[in-house]
């Protein structure tokens, strides 16, 4: 049996589209689409996306998109404030719990009035803000050969020696130039880059193991225990 039979979602004609679906159509601001139970397959600019249960995509102003949602499933769209906008046109969040934790208290709380709405607008724009704003403010170095090394730092598990003799530069030269042009010495520069990966993918909702390997982190200690050193954090705080 539907968790939703269609006799009830039909009952509020204006809100039936959570439970059914639309066709296509786009909105002048930023929109998320989120599944709270079931599934949705929409076709967003042409594009086909399925998304889970506690998934979401993220959408820029004026992307025409179509949905239909299978039995029982309910689906929210709010706006998102005119400057909140995704990195880029159709970005796929998959399953986050912060995102999660604030369309539930959407749902629980049923705003109504204008200024109501205004608070959950907030709340939502702050997640989504935060998911895209890297957690350290990293300044890039101006010098070539700096800038490059630094582009692929956070992927290299090569030593500060090693990474210099391929750009041929002395180790001492380059960390001179991370600290006269980053103002972070050459090794805490590394470390919060790729503790940005991570922090990325945990607030993307992947596990401890997942984001410590694309960090370049051989285990979830490990990543735990530069978490702690550098940001003063646990994981679960960078979940709420």
């Amino acid at each position: 049996m539907d968790q939703v039979p269609g006799r009830l979602a039909t009952i509020v004609p204006e809100n039936s589209i959570r439970f059914l679906g639309h066709d296509t159509h786009s909105h002048d601001e930023p929109h998320l689409v989120y599944v709270g139970a079931g599934s949705a397959r929409l076709v967003i600019d042409g594009e086909r996306v399925i998304l889970g249960t506690h998934e979401s995509v993220w959408l820029a102003p004026n992307v025409p998109h179509s949905a239909r949602y299978s039995p029982g499933s309910l689906v929210l769209g709010p706006m998102l404030s005119p400057s909140t906008l995704p990195p880029e046109p159709v970005h796929r969040l998959g399953a986050v719990p912060a995102v999660t934790a604030v369309m539930t208290a959407i749902l629980g709380a049923a705003p109504t009035t204008v200024d109501e709405v205004r608070v959950f607008r907030a709340a939502l724009d702050d997640v989504l803000t935060r998911l895209v704003r890297p957690f350290f403010a990293l300044p890039a170095p101006t010098h070539p050969v700096a800038l490059a090394v630094a582009r692929e730092l956070p992927f290299s598990a090569e030593s500060l020696d090693v990474i210099a003799a391929r750009h041929r530069i002395s180790g001492r030269h380059l960390q001179r130039l991370f600290v006269a042009e980053t103002g972070i010495a050459f090794r805490q520069w590394r470390v919060r880059a790729r503790l940005n990966i991570a922090i990325d993918r945990l607030r993307e909702g992947s596990s401890v193991t997942q984001a410590a390997r694309a960090a370049g982190y051989e285990t979830g200690s490990g990543l735990r225990k530069a978490l702690l050193r550098e940001a003063g954090c646990e994981v679960d705080d960078l979940r709420g």
